[in-house]
């Protein structure tokens, strides 16, 4: 593990908080949990808001996930709250619900049970040690992925910016309708929009340095609001209920069982993997090493509470994470303290945010949405490699257009489906056969000098089968091509010296070829096995069909034997003594 950086308080990552109060690291996370809570309070706001669920359910995601996951996460300095990808989700799932259940409360509470499920599938990932692998998707899924939900962020930013509310069915509804909404226009909503997207996109460097630019962006707004267009009409958010959240049970109906199960699958995972990549981040800034499986755990446990409590899925945040950090935060305390200054704020300050605009927020998700999208890499794509572009738009599109878990799994089958062809044409070369010792020299095999006489003595009769590297499921096709290409021969050696991973499929087709050796009445041997190859191929009972003396041998002694056995007629005649004797 790294060295921790200065101020790290010793121990483990995610060994707990109660050796970190006080003193310096203690000063370091009030300051860290206070910032992360100023930073959250927009986003929050700006959430809830985008979800349909409400803006008080984009507040208390943000203080019970964050206070849960700091609890019981692996990663000390993390700052988890609602997300723009969750979001996304969540949202996607709530305007399906509404459409199938009738009772749009009903159809909520089911939402929300979908973020509970998600939260248990997090946990069987930390449970099954998921964490080290889950971040091992392609590159190119994950920019199509991320790209594709910052394209539905700001589509669907599209209504509310324009002063209008949002038109059912989500992303295609809003391109469909966009017409109307043009038509329809609220020119001062619109204004605002704008006003606040020049504030997120232009506050000078000296602000940023004192005030998060959405919080910035959100009292500017607001304030231009109500002293700038005091007559208008604009629209709002509107009261907020204060108090304590409401406990919402779980509730499937049967008729969306399905629904509920495949969107939660695809929300932890979603979440797990947005939540792990931040880790990476704060582990960078930290110099620490996080624990992946019990954040996922953490991470679980969370979203379980928030979706009990009525509020959004969430994550780990890299921007909180990273403002945390830069104000000092380095243990799960300053996570805590973020969440219960959080909770104070809603309960004491809730009747504040009911004059903010509705356009504000907008522009502040709609700035978030197009920071999400990988811009930078989808420029340069097309010239690093084309199938990594065709894998980037098509899964774009698809999580634009289509459905976010249809995206993620055709990028991820095209992105295998390429990589298994890829390697298979770099394995085809490892499957040959050798007859001759000027093949041997053709092919660059690694054979001895009197393995390739032995070769040569033989006349083209024995047949040296030679596989190399990593034989996995494809490298199969290939063996039973040069296995079907064999001539007349008399023997043939399977020589698995190289041979250091040795596919279920691959074994198949050596299996295969030994038999059928076996039944065209050639002597076979197979040699050079080690291993876990040695075991594959016992598991197989290969060893068990031929003679002790065919498979305990070195190459060399296969050959010598194999060259000895043959018959009469082919069998190399002894060279003729040309000195004569005294």
């Amino acid at each position: 593990m790294v060295s921790p950086a200065p101020g790290t308080p010793p121990g483990p990552a995610g060994s707990g908080i109660l050796n970190v109060i006080g003193g310096e690291s203690g000063r370091g996370d009030l300051f860290g949990g206070l910032t992360a809570a100023v930073v959250a309070l927009p986003m929050a706001l700006a959430f809830g808001v985008a979800s349909g669920a409400g803006p008080v359910a984009g507040l208390w995601s943000a203080a019970i996930i964050g206070l849960v996951a700091a609890l019981f996460g692996g990663t000390p300095a993390l700052i988890s709250e609602p997300t723009g990808p969750m979001t996304v989700v969540f949202t996607a799932v709530l305007a399906t619900l509404s459409g199938r259940l009738e009772d749009p409360a009903q159809a909520l509470a089911v939402a929300f049970t979908v973020v509970m499920v998600a939260g248990v599938f997090q946990i069987l990932y930390g449970l099954l040690r998921l964490g080290d692998y889950i971040t091992q998707m392609p590159y190119t899924v994950i920019s199509g992925f991320m790209s594709g939900v910052g394209t539905i962020l700001m589509i669907l930013q599209i209504a509310p910016l324009l002063g209008e509310p949002a038109p059912p069915g989500g992303v295609l509804g809003t391109l469909g309708g966009l017409p109307e909404l043009l038509q329809g226009i609220r020119p001062m909503d619109s204004l605002l929009a704008l006003i606040t997207l020049g504030v997120l996109g232009f506050t000078p460097a000296a602000v940023r340095r004192f005030l998060p630019v959405p919080l910035f962006a959100l009292i500017v707004g607001t304030s231009l609001s109500l002293l700038a267009f005091p007559g208008v009409e604009l629209r709002r958010i509107g009261t907020i209920p204060s108090g304590l959240p409401h406990f919402t049970l779980p509730a499937i109906p049967p008729d969306v069982l399905q629904l509920v199960l495949v969107n939660a699958a695809l929300l932890g995972l979603l979440g797990s993997i947005d939540c792990l990549l931040t880790c990476l981040v704060s582990d960078s800034l930290t110099r620490m090493e996080h624990r992946s499986n019990k954040e996922l755990v953490g991470q679980g446990l969370a979203n379980i509470a928030a979706g009990l409590f009525g509020a959004l899925p969430g994550s780990g945040a890299t921007t909180a994470t990273v403002v945390n950090i830069q104000a000092g935060g380095r243990t799960g305390l300053s996570g805590i303290l973020r969440a219960l200054i959080l909770a104070l704020v809603i309960l004491g300050g809730s009747g504040l945010a009911s004059r903010i605009p509705l356009a504000v927020l907008a522009a502040i998700v709609f700035q978030v949405g197009f920071g999400i999208v990988d811009w930078g890499f989808l420029a340069r794509v097309p010239r690093l490699s084309r199938r990594g572009a065709l894998i980037t738009y098509v899964v774009t599109a698809l999580t634009v257009l289509v459905d976010l878990m249809v995206a993620v799994g055709v990028g991820v089958f095209i992105a295998n489906i390429l990589t298994i062809d890829t390697l298979n044409r770099r394995q085809a070369g490892a499957v040959q056969t050798i007859s001759t010792g000027n093949e041997a020299d053709d092919r660059a095999a690694d054979l001895s000098v009197q393995e390739r006489e032995l070769l040569d003595q033989a006349r083209g009769r024995v047949l040296l089968f030679q596989l190399n590297g990593a034989m996995i499921f494809g490298v199969a096709k290939t063996i039973n091509r040069e296995h079907n290409a064999i001539g007349d021969c008399d023997a043939v050696i399977f020589d698995l010296s190289a041979v250091f991973h040795l596919g279920l499929t691959a074994a198949l087709a050596i299996e295969n070829a030994v038999e059928e050796a076996i039944e065209a009445g050639r002597n076979v041997y197979v040699v050079g096995a080690q291993g876990t190859t040695r075991q594959r191929l016992e598991e197989f009972r290969l060893f068990e069909k031929l003679p002790d003396d065919h498979t305990d041998l070195t190459r060399h002694q296969a050959l010598m034997h194999a060259v000895a056995a043959l018959p009469a007629a082919d069998a190399p005649q002894p060279e003729l003594q040309t000195d004569c004797p005294a």
